[in-house]
């Protein structure tokens, strides 16, 4: 079952001279459940893509459609409503708000949209994170393997159609590396979780199902992953 279809993308900077195509022409579905690196080198548009699938960033032209809704047919507040209950996002540099703990961290997006947080809910993912007894903690107080595994329960917390990861691992060592991509393979595994991760590490990109490599806005290759590689903590990842 399709559960994101990109349709064409495109997004351009500049004029004339000066544009710059950061995403060209650039098309593919993703089934529901499915794990997919998307990898390239620093500025082949990978981080590009993942904002406008994301709804951070608005394409220059080209659809983007996530179980059957035309993302970008939606004003600017039902797309901030979509960015918080449809898309789980994490980023290389965690961005928890420092002042609240790894709890209220995790509950944010739930909090943000006044609805009421499902506490038993919450205790799964604290309890699948290992972050139990780190509940209390504000990111000051946590290492960064501590506060990336929040920015992953904050992500799956609203139980989003999609996870969109921005080089997850690029700021943590090679056992941190191995554990947060355990957890995210576990989250796909268990909770049938849709993942795009952005990479340009190929060992991450070995462990996911699927493979779109990008070169200067463009896809060059897509290929399935027959046998994903578990996470070994002794690489250097």
């Amino acid at each position: 079952m399709e559960l994101l279809h990109v349709e064409n993308l495109c997004k351009v900077y500049g004029k004339g001279e000066n544009e710059v195509r950061a995403v060209d022409g650039v098309s593919f579905s993703v089934p529901k459940g499915q794990m997919v690196a998307i990898v390239g080198a620093s500025g082949s548009g990978k981080s590009t893509l993942l904002h406008m699938i994301g709804a951070v960033d608005r394409p220059t032209s080209g659809k983007i459609y996530l179980d059957g809704q035309d993302v970008f047919r939606q004003n600017n507040r039902e797309l901030a409503i979509f960015r918080r209950r449809q898309v789980g996002l994490i980023y290389q540099f965690y961005n928890l708000i420092p002042v609240l703990t790894a709890e209220e961290n995790i509950m944010l997006p739930v909090l943000m949209d006044s609805r009421k947080p499902d506490k038993e809910h919450l205790e799964q993912i604290l309890d699948m994170l290992g972050l139990k007894a780190r509940r209390d903690h504000l990111p000051s107080q946590m290492s960064g393997g501590q506060q990336q595994r929040v920015s992953i329960g904050r992500a799956l917390f609203t139980s989003p159609q999609v996870i969109l990861a921005d080089e997850p691992t690029g700021n943590l060592d090679s056992k941190n590396s191995a554990e947060i991509m355990e957890l995210l393979r576990r989250s796909n595994r268990e909770l049938k979780q849709t993942t795009l991760i952005i990479t340009h590490d190929e060992k991450i990109a070995e462990q996911c199902d699927r493979i779109i490599v990008l070169r200067d806005g463009k896809i060059i290759s897509d290929e399935a992953n027959a046998s994903p590689k578990e996470a070994d903590s002794h690489d250097e990842i």
